[in-house]
């Protein structure tokens, strides 16, 4: 049976000389894998630029309750983004972000409010044209929401317990917590919203301990979630 579907590419891997398997992040459906045959060819209906990393796709796609890999009638991305595939910082956090998600993002079901952040989220990189520097750690803060470790927020903590999930005037017990200035720094985190972003003004030892800090906390409530490369490229072009 036939259903249309807005997407977002999120792994695409050879499958033979001509074909791939392409993972997508579905609104109707959750993660799904897709066969594409012929992608490699010269004048491929669907070609290898369609599917980079967080590219948003309409599709038609047919789809069996097998979680076996499904089948594409029609694809086309939209929108078409127009700086993310060509600005050195924006495809950096998009791939750096792909990758977390990736790994994240592992039930084929709908999430449409985590889909629809996701989307909106991509839309929103792709149409600013500067300080975009906290971007991918706002993000990834906001994601938390979705997959369900959101921190519980409260007002004059000196630590935050990333096991629980909590803020605490007093030091957690283990190597897992942030302390001052970086739980502060982590609440204004909380507060904040794409359009004030700019806001934040974090140095860049700040910004690379926040990250770190957020993919320990990432690591420690996802199962089998295991180590990020792409940020330390990123952290590098951010300088």
């Amino acid at each position: 049976m036939l259903h249309k579907t807005r997407g977002i590419v999120f792994k695409t891997t050879d499958y033979s000389e001509s074909s791939v398997i392409v993972q997508v992040f579905t609104e109707k459906f959750g993660l799904q894998s897709y066969i594409i045959n012929g992608v490699k060819k010269p004048r491929a209906k669907i070609s290898m630029n369609m599917l980079q990393p967080l590219h948003p796709l309409d599709m038609v796609v047919y789809h069996k309750n097998t979680g076996q890999v499904q089948r594409i009638a029609e694809l086309k991305n939209s929108p078409i983004l127009q700086s993310i595939p060509y600005d050195v910082i924006k495809s950096s956090i998009a791939i750096f972000l792909n990758e977390v998600l990736y790994k994240a993002v592992r039930q084929q079901s709908a999430d449409e409010n985590l889909f629809d952040f996701v989307f909106n989220a991509i839309e929103w990189l792709d149409h600013q044209s500067e300080g975009l520097a906290n971007f991918h750690l706002l993000f990834l803060t906001q994601v938390t929401r979705y997959l369900g470790f959101y921190p519980d927020q409260a007002i004059n903590a000196d630590y935050f317990d990333m096991k629980n999930g909590n803020f605490s005037k007093y030091k957690p017990e283990g190597f897992y917590y942030l302390s001052p200035p970086h739980t502060h720094n982590f609440y204004k985190l909380l507060k904040c919203s794409f359009e004030n972003m700019q806001q934040l003004k974090f140095s860049n030892d700040e910004r690379r301990y926040l990250i770190n800090k957020l993919l320990e906390y990432y690591a420690l409530h996802i199962e089998g979630f295991g180590n990020i490369k792409s940020h330390e490229v990123l952290e590098e072009v951010l300088g």
